[in-house]
């Protein structure tokens, strides 16, 4: 007997149900991306610190890289359908509030509640897919055309939010997914009810834990560029974030049912898999946050064309898992998530070597390498991971996969902002400067860490006033070339560590 109970029957295709689940998924990026062309134009409206800046991103994926595992298990337990329902709600009361929030505390405060609503999204949409293809070959058509989906998504949500940015302003890149979820919620009332009666049971120990672990280490490096490495503020961060994270390996090695099984990691292979996808999204897939930055405060673009200028690197997003998994039917797992992470390494250098020289056909050929290895690795990250997990254990090893992706994204982008900051305020701050002059020229720069060019030169003028806004964009330029070096560092020593750990003696 199976332990997949169908609630209730409704007429509605298979087909119909992949495009509505997929719908739901592609909110979630495309939320992210549209908001990433938006984050310069949020600044400028609100005067934002940078770390306000870095908040509006970490505060949405760190609700929603915390709550996917249980999100997933509440879905399995109390009805997919339902909870996916009630995660669109969610998504779009927040999405509501974010369009009017009066501040950025407000905003990042809401973006935390769009979080939750996309974890209660995404996992039931998942599962929702899963549920509905039985066979092997069905499944992996559906897989393949949610996967064109989302690189579809990547595509158009930059040019996307550029439009919005350019049309309607930046409260519509929130607004915009109202009508959307509503239409969305009308179509999932079509889809057949399902639950799991053997569904694990939720994990509030872990939860906590883990969602702690996330919250401490990006309070942790946000606030180290903001106030000092050794400031009380991050170090509290990193404290928290460490405890929490030894408290959470000692929790779940004593669950009789963990919300994740470490035992699974005794495999090295997995490990490796994990590692690949972590530094996937911490490198590369991050950069669809971090690149609109640059565009806009380096190279000066306005939104509309900072979105159409992302498109080398989304394109290359798109059309290389294609070629990923035609390579995979020659080469060993291994050698193309090492392959993957090699030549993301080399895009992120050739990138930043673009941004030192303010060269944009640099910086274009750079993101069409990053989107090359990114691509490679989107689709091969999951399969590694997948395949090396027993069969039973697939809604876990799921979990695991998804939670490691935005745990990337989320530490890696709030990693790599810390070394853009840093590296901006030690080219720009003077070393030794009168207590008014220092005052000034903070503000000065912390105005042009948050992208906010207009304030950082207000009162200038003629000569003065040119030679500013080059200083500016050229230290911006430079700083970004340094975090694009570090990315590529990462990328490189972790295809080293994947190569060995999949090569590594160990128990499968």
């Amino acid at each position: 007997m199976t332990a997949e109970l169908p609630i209730t029957r409704r007429a509605a295709s298979p087909l119909f149900v992949l495009l509505t689940a997929s719908t739901g998924c592609a909110m979630t990026v495309l939320d992210t991306n549209i908001v990433a062309i938006v984050l310069p134009t949020i600044a400028r409206d609100f005067g934002a610190s940078f770390a306000e800046v870095e908040w509006v991103v970490s505060t949405y994926v760190l609700c929603f890289a915390s709550l996917l595992l249980p999100a997933g298990a509440v879905a399995d337990r109390f009805g997919r359908r339902r909870v996916f329902l009630f995660g669109i709600a969610l998504f779009a009361i927040a999405s509501l509030l974010c369009g009017l929030a009066p501040s950025a505390a407000a905003l990042y405060l809401a973006r935390a509640f769009q979080g939750v609503g996309a974890a209660f999204l995404l996992a039931p949409a998942l599962a929702v897919i899963g549920h509905s293809f039985h066979d092997e070959g069905e499944r992996n058509r559906a897989w393949a055309v949610w996967g064109g989906i989302m690189g579809l998504t990547m595509v158009l949500a930059p040019i996307i939010g550029g439009l919005i940015a350019h049309t309607l302003g930046w409260r519509w890149a929130f607004h915009v997914n109202v009508p959307i979820c509503g239409a969305l919620a009308v179509a999932v009332l079509s889809i057949e009810e399902t639950r799991d009666r053997n569904a694990r049971r939720l994990d509030p120990s872990g939860i906590f834990f883990f969602a702690t672990t996330m919250f401490g280490l990006t309070w942790g490096f946000i606030n180290g560029q903001a106030y000092g490495w050794g400031s009380l503020n991050a170090l509290s961060g990193f404290v928290a974030g460490i405890s929490s994270l030894l408290i959470f390996i000692l929790v779940e090695s004593r669950q009789e049912r963990p919300m994740l099984d470490l035992g699974l990691f005794r495999n090295s292979r997995l490990v490796g898999g994990v590692w690949a996808m972590f530094a996937y999204a911490a490198c590369a897939q991050v950069m669809a946050s971090l690149l609109p930055l640059f565009l806009q405060n380096g190279l000066g673009i306005a939104p509309l064309e900072a979105g159409f200028a992302m498109l080398p690197f989304a394109l290359a997003m798109l059309v290389f898992p294609h070629i990923g998994r035609l390579f995979g039917r020659r080469v060993g797992a291994a050698r193309i998530l090492a392959a993957g992470l090699f030549i993301v390494a080399a895009g992120n250098g050739l990138t930043g070597w673009g941004a030192a020289l303010g060269s944009w056909t640099i910086v274009a050929m750079g993101m069409l390498v990053v989107g090359s290895g990114g691509g490679l690795l989107n689709g091969e990250t999951q399969k590694a991971i997948m395949s090396v997990v027993p069969r039973e254990r697939a809604g876990m090893a799921s979990g695991i996969s998804t939670t490691s992706r935005f745990s990337g994204i989320l530490l890696g982008f709030a990693v790599l902002s810390a070394v853009l900051a840093t590296s901006v305020r030690r080219l720009l701050l003077p070393a030794d400067c009168l207590e008014e002059a220092c005052r000034q020229s903070s503000e000065f720069v912390e105005a042009v860490i948050a992208g906010d060019l207009p304030q950082a030169v207000a009162g200038l003028r003629g000569q003065e006033l040119e030679y500013a806004i080059a200083q500016a964009r050229s230290a911006y330029s430079i700083g970004f070339s340094t975090m694009l070096v570090a990315a590529a560092l990462i990328a490189a020593a972790s295809a080293a560590a994947v190569l060995y750990l999949f090569e590594r003696r160990g128990p499968s």
